[in-house]
Formats: structure tokens, C-alpha cells, sequence
């Protein structure tokens, strides 16, 4: 597999632009609260979920530190990380990842994948063109497992690096998670089969 060398751990250059800008923290409580019961009357079968739940590195986790949360998410000694790019998390230490199943790809062809801490997994975008998407739209990894129908909420830093890197016509959240989904069906029950 032609994949950077992974003592490399500098970003791809539009994941080191998304996390310069970062995600907020968390939006005040009142203002929450509004836009819940706004899109519960205005979105046909999706409301609006809290702000996005990321906060991207600002370069990759060290392939040591990826085999020792690997190993203890599976509860498997024996499982691989090298399968492995972590390049962020949530707030309570679920990871987002490159898989890197696609034999002699580049990174940036490589599907882009969510691990949970209470053990939610799932594909969340094809390749990175479409994760740019995906965050432009207003959605991150977390959300994209757990909300996929979540009402999309545009964001115009985001969108201009999507516009900028991704090369594809832009595309919603919803149409970058079911494009995953249609593609690695499997992910779910491949990391059931590594876990003790």
C-alpha cells in the first residue's frame, strides 16, 4: 500500500486548514434551545442536533499511540492499528481515522471512518474530498454515525476549504454518509470480528 510513511504525521493540507479554524466548543444554551424547536416546525423529519462534537489534532496521532487505543477499544491484543491514520476526536474520546483499505491509494483516497468510545463505529465519508463536504455542510464524524439525516447548516470557513481541495461537485452530508454506507457495508461487523 503506497501510503505516506507513517512517521510522517503532518495533515493533509486541507485537514490542517479545518482544524486552524476548529469546531466550537458548544453553542450558549438558550440558543439551543431556540433552534431545536424551530427546526422541529421547519425540517420535515430532521431537527437540528447540538453543535458538531469534533475537535480535529493539528497533526496526526502517533502510530504507538494509535496501536495502544486500538488494542484497548477492541480489547484485542492482537489487533491491528496500522490500519489506522487518527487525525481527531470527540469529546469523550471516540476517533476519527483514514482506514486504509484501499490497496496503492493515496491517503486522500482512502475511506474516512468513526470509532466511538462507547463502541459506535461506522464509514463516514468515501475518501477525503468527501469528509470536506461533509464538515462544510455542517456535520462531523460523530454526527455523521449516530445523526445521518442531520438538517444540514452550511458553513462558510469550511465550505471554502471544501471548495478549495475537494476537486468534486459539492455534495450534502446525508449524500456523503449514504455513499460510504453503500460502499464499506461491512465496516461494523469487521471491527465486531476484531474485538473481544
Amino acid at each position: 500500500m503506497t501510503i505516506e510513511d507513517d512517521d510522517d504525521l503532518a495533515l493533509p493540507a486541507a485537514l490542517a486548514a479545518i482544524a486552524a479554524i476548529g469546531f466550537p466548543a458548544e453553542a450558549g444554551e438558550d440558543e439551543d434551545d431556540d433552534n431545536d424547536h424551530d427546526d422541529e416546525r421547519d425540517e420535515d423529519d430532521a431537527p437540528e442536533h447540538p453543535p458538531v462534537d469534533f475537535e480535529p489534532f493539528e497533526e496526526f496521532l502517533d502510530p504507538d499511540d494509535t496501536a495502544d487505543w486500538f488494542r484497548g477499544w477492541t480489547a484485542n491484543p492482537d489487533a491491528d492499528a496500522g490500519q489506522f491514520r487518527v487525525f481527531g476526536q470527540t469529546a469523550d474520546g471516540g476517533y476519527a481515522a483514514f482506514w486504509l483499505v484501499r490497496e496503492d491509494a493515496p491517503l486522500a483516497e482512502q475511506p474516512i471512518v468513526f470509532l466511538g468510545s462507547e463502541g459506535e463505529t461506522g464509514v463516514v465519508a468515501c475518501d477525503l474530498p468527501s469528509f470536506l463536504w461533509l464538515v462544510a455542510d455542517g456535520s462531523g464524524p460523530y454526527e455523521a454515525v449516530e445523526h445521518p439525516t442531520r438538517r444540514s447548516k452550511p458553513h462558510p470557513e469550511f465550505t471554502a476549504i471544501a471548495e478549495k481541495h475537494a476537486g468534486t461537485e459539492r455534495m450534502t452530508a446525508r449524500e456523503v454518509v449514504a455513499a460510504a454506507r453503500d460502499e464499506f457495508p461491512d465496516f461494523e461487523d469487521t471491527m465486531v470480528e476484531l474485538s473481544r
